[in-house]
């Protein structure tokens, strides 16, 4: 057998339980509106949102470093970059010097 649910009005409150001590927020207390900004657009877009999948252990080495972990990372690939070491000139490397 299906059981009946009915839905029950809130509770409302009344005045008397309004504690004279402390009265709701007016729009005086509150002050005027704050609009808090982030850090915005970039003028110029030069990063790419992407996924990229590390060990844990990379993480938590860049992570036990501090904040900005991400651009350290990103600092550390780009030294790579730069030197032009990649897989294929490592292994050009190795068979160069035998």
């Amino acid at each position: 057998m299906k059981r009946v649910i009915t839905l029950k009005s809130p509770k409302t409150i009344s005045a008397k339980a309004v504690d004279p001590n402390n009265p709701p927020w007016s729009e005086e207390m509150l002050g005027p509106p704050m609009v808090r900004h982030g850090r915005g657009l970039q003028k110029a877009p030069t990063k790419v949102l992407t996924t990229i999948r590390l060990d844990a252990d990379v993480i938590a080495f860049f992570r036990a470093q501090g904040r900005g972990y991400q651009t350290r990372i990103n600092e550390a690939l780009r030294r790579v970059k730069e030197r032009g070491l990649t897989t294929r000139s490592i292994g050009s490397a190795k068979s160069a010097g035998r």
